[in-house]
């Protein structure tokens, strides 16, 4: 009789309790300033944690109970391990598709970290986040302006096309006509998802560390702390104009001999908020649409070039780095001037500027330094800079071969293309066999790592797959320029600094030695491709 008394006072503390908390719950969502949007998220927020919980449940159990009493190293354990990278890969695909928002943004991330996580995992989200990002309808498109300017599009601008050009993880992209009759593009972030931000991070958060409490190796914690800091300025777009005015600024200034070839669309600041970015509308060919770009007269192997110094110059010289440079952001028009051939020279459009990173004089210079020492192959210093940036004295070599995506061997061979990847099969099952083999090693790197060079790694990634996709490889002109660049940027801050007059006769000889050790690579590179055409 008492257990039965007290199990019906528990009943009945359980419904008052439940009576209480849903009566407060529906009092805080009727007092809101918009109920629906409230109760929105109150539903769906725990939906996405249940969800990411029983993702992350699943993952870890399947990795552990498959991978259980198999040799480490041996061929069973490579094949069960790939089945279950496969398997967790799409697991992992199907949460950010289902939760969307910043779910595709990680996925989008995990996409662009080539041989940084297992390849199942890279080409799984590349050939699906990209390609694939929800669409706001026009009815949600018309909620944000009455939000931020208070009137519908057709009102704002002569003319809007409801159907979106290009749809993001955070924004999709109309064209429009403003009333003073230029064609604009308006970028218009997805709904709610200002909103919803915070508690998604802390959902991803779940994941994340459930992998690594159960996994300690895999530590990808960093990739979530760099979301959390990152995030919130990619959903306000008054950063990302400011720093779209801020890149050429410091082109203009810095970087004067490439200024012209390097553009970014005009800003409409009367018709942009937070969540509304109007700008000049561009046409051009996406950067890896190789036969679009014939068609313009502009040849890939030169557009290759402007890729690879205009990064050189933001990471090296300016400190001030678009770090996300993938292909869709990425557009190439002709400049109206010819190089010495009559072929059209390109000019660089660069879009989508909401993450940017800054680096401090001090990890520029070794950034910049481990450059010129990967470029002429000295080990030496490849160590020396190395380790100032984190990665120690056990991990430098490992760190110089993700820089390059070269086996240390290579990038310390004294020939001139020592750093060339030709884009073979042969090329990539190396590449894949080595982030196989090292893979805790990688993860204890990333850890080390400051954040900003993490940010460099994915850049670097991007910026590689849009040579592999112009020249079908990389090149050694690309390796060259970040050279060039990198001694320019090196000679530059040692002149900066005060000093003696035998420091500064040093400074001197350095900068004749890297232009003498510069000029007999620039030659080498020239019977190269005599040689190259001679056997055509």
């Amino acid at each position: 009789m008492a257990a039965r008394s007290l199990w019906r006072t528990r009943a009945r503390l359980l419904v008052v309790g439940s009576a209480v908390c849903g009566g407060s719950g529906a009092a805080f969502i009727a007092s809101s300033e918009d109920p629906s949007r409230t109760l929105k998220l109150c539903t769906n927020i725990p939906v996405r944690l249940f969800r990411n919980t029983v993702t992350a449940a699943s993952i870890a159990f399947d990795y552990e109970y498959s991978l259980s009493g198999l040799a480490e190293g041996s061929n069973e354990m490579a094949k069960v391990k790939h089945e279950v990278h496969l398997r967790s890969a799409q697991k992992l695909q199907e949460l950010c598709f289902k939760n969307g928002g910043i779910y595709i943004k990680l996925g989008q991330h995990i996409g662009q970290l080539d041989y940084l996580v297992p390849e199942e995992y890279v080409h799984t989200m590349r050939e699906s986040m990209l390609n694939k990002c929800p669409v706001s309808s026009y009815e949600q498109v018309c909620e944000v302006f009455k939000k931020e300017v208070g009137e519908t599009p057709d009102k704002v601008f002569a003319e809007f096309d409801p159907v979106p050009i290009a749809s993001a993880s955070l924004a999709q992209v109309h064209v429009a006509r403003t009333h003073s009759g230029e064609k604009v593009a308006v970028k218009v972030q997805h709904s709610h998802l200002t909103d919803s931000a915070a508690a998604d991070t802390a959902a991803v958060g779940v994941i994340v560390n459930t992998l690594h409490r159960i996994f300690p190796s895999f530590d990808y914690r960093w990739l979530l702390d760099e979301m959390s800091e990152s995030l919130p300025k990619e959903l306000d777009f008054m950063v990302e104009a400011k720093n779209n005015e801020k890149c050429l600024d410091n082109f203009r200034k810095i970087s004067p001999h490439i200024a012209e070839y390097v553009y970014a669309p005009t800003i409409y600041w009367n018709l942009s908020s937070s969540k509304l970015l109007t700008m000049e509308f561009m046409d051009g060919a996406q950067v890896n649409d190789v036969a679009k770009l014939k068609k313009l007269g502009i040849q890939p192997y030169e557009v290759s070039k402007l890729v690879s110094q205009t990064f050189a110059e933001m990471m090296f010289k300016h400190g001030f780095v678009h770090c996300d440079p993938h292909a869709a952001n990425l557009i190439v028009r002709p400049s109206g001037k010819r190089n010495i051939y009559g072929k059209q020279k390109p000019q660089l459009v660069l879009l989508d500027h909401g993450l940017y990173k800054e680096l401090d004089f001090n990890t520029r210079f070794n950034y910049a330094s481990l450059w010129k020492a990967l470029v002429f192959s000295d080990a030496k210093a490849i160590k020396k800079h190395s380790e100032k940036l984190g990665a120690g004295d056990d991990l430098y070599v490992l760190f110089a071969g993700i820089l390059t995506m070269r086996p240390w061997k290579q990038v310390i061979d004294t020939s001139v293309d020592h750093l060339v990847i030709q884009g073979t099969k042969e090329d990539r099952s190396e590449l894949q066999m080595y982030a196989s083999q090292y893979f805790p090693q990688i993860s204890e790197l990333l850890r080390r790592l400051p954040r900003v060079i993490l940010l460099m790694l994915k850049t670097n990634d991007c910026l590689r797959s849009v040579n592999n996709e112009l020249l079908q490889g990389s090149s050694l002109e690309s390796f060259l320029i970040i050279g060039k660049v990198s001694s320019e940027a090196v000679l530059e801050a040692k002149w900066s600094e005060k000093k003696s007059l035998m420091k500064w006769l040093n400074v001197w000889l350095e900068g004749l030695s890297v232009e003498a050790r510069l000029w007999v690579m620039q030659f080498a590179l020239w019977v190269l491709q005599v040689r190259k055409a001679l056997t055509l």
